[in-house]
C-alpha cells in the first residue's frame, strides 16, 4: 500500500455502507475510535470537525494541486480491512481516544504497509499523555521527536513557519480593539514519528486545531491567514506522504 495516494476520506458519521475502494487518486480517511470520554453533542469526538472540514479541505486540495480528489472522506476503524486501501489517515482529538491492543497492533501494521497518519486537535498535558501512550504501544522502537525547521515536511512545497500556531474556533476572542486573538492551552509542537529508514510516518499537530482552520474557511471570524496556513500544511502532508 505504498502511498499510491494520500487522503482517506470518510463518509458521514453514520454510514449505510462503503463503496468499493477509493473513489479518486486522493481519498482521505478519518479514524474512527471508541472514546474514553463519551461524545460531544450529536457527533463523536473522532468526527468533531466533520463534515465541514472535509468539504473545504478536499476542494482546496483539488484547487491547489493536480490531484483528482474525492469529495468526502471515508470513516474507518483500525480493525476494518478497508483501511489498507486508504494510505492517508486523519485522526482528531487523540486525547479522547481509547485504542485497545488489537487497534494499536493494527496501527503498527497500517504504517508498516505504507500508511501515513496525521494527528490533530489535541491540547494540554493529559491529551499528550493519552496520545503518546498509544504511539509507544504501536511503535515501541520509534520515538516521538520534534520536527526541525529544515525537515522535508516543512519545505517539500511550501516553506512552513513553525512559530505560527493554528487555533481552534473556540480559542478565538475579540479584543477591545476589535482585533481577533487566540487563547491557547500552550505552545504549538510540531512532532512526528519516523520509521527505521528515516521516513516520517506520523505527523503530530499538538496544541493546534488544523481541522478547525479547514472547517471555518468561510467563517468571517476565523483569521484568513490561519486557514491559508492550514491548507499549505495539508498540501505538504500529502506531497510528502506520496513522495517519501
Amino acid at each position: 500500500m505504498r502511498l499510491i495516494l494520500l487522503v482517506t476520506l470518510l463518509a458521514s458519521p453514520v454510514q449505510a455502507g462503503l463503496a468499493e475502494g477509493p473513489e479518486a487518486e486522493f481519498h482521505m480517511a478519518r479514524l474512527v475510535y471508541a472514546s474514553n470520554q463519551g461524545q460531544r453533542a450529536w457527533r463523536p469526538w473522532w468526527a468533531i470537525d466533520y463534515p465541514e472540514a472535509e468539504f473545504h479541505l478536499t476542494r482546496g486540495l483539488a484547487r491547489l494541486t493536480s490531484l483528482s480528489v474525492a469529495d468526502d472522506s471515508r470513516h474507518l476503524s483500525l480493525t476494518d480491512e478497508q483501511i489498507f486501501d486508504y494510505p492517508w489517515l486523519f485522526a482528531q482529538q487523540a486525547g479522547r481516544w481509547h485504542l485497545d491492543d488489537g487497534e494499536v497492533s493494527r496501527l503498527g501494521e497500517y504504517i508498516a504497509r505504507g500508511g501515513f497518519l496525521v494527528i490533530d486537535d489535541f491540547h494540554g498535558e493529559y491529551d499528550w499523555q493519552v496520545m503518546s501512550d498509544a504511539m509507544r504501544r504501536a511503535f515501541p522502537d520509534w520515538p516521538i521527536e520534534p520536527l526541525p525547521e529544515d525537515h522535508a515536511l516543512m519545505n517539500v512545497l511550501y516553506d512552513l513557519d513553525q512559530d505560527t500556531q493554528i487555533p481552534g474556533r473556540r480559542h478565538l476572542y475579540r479584543a477591545a480593539s476589535g482585533e481577533i486573538g487566540a487563547q491557547m492551552y500552550g505552545t504549538a509542537k510540531w512532532h512526528g514519528i519516523h520509521d527505521d529508514e528515516g521516513r516520517l510516518v506520523v505527523a503530530i499537530n499538538f496544541n493546534m486545531d488544523m481541522g478547525d482552520a479547514w472547517e471555518h474557511a468561510d467563517d468571517p471570524v476565523y483569521p484568513v491567514p490561519m486557514t491559508s496556513l492550514a491548507y499549505r500544511f495539508a498540501v505538504n502532508y500529502v506531497i510528502y506522504a506520496m513522495t517519501h
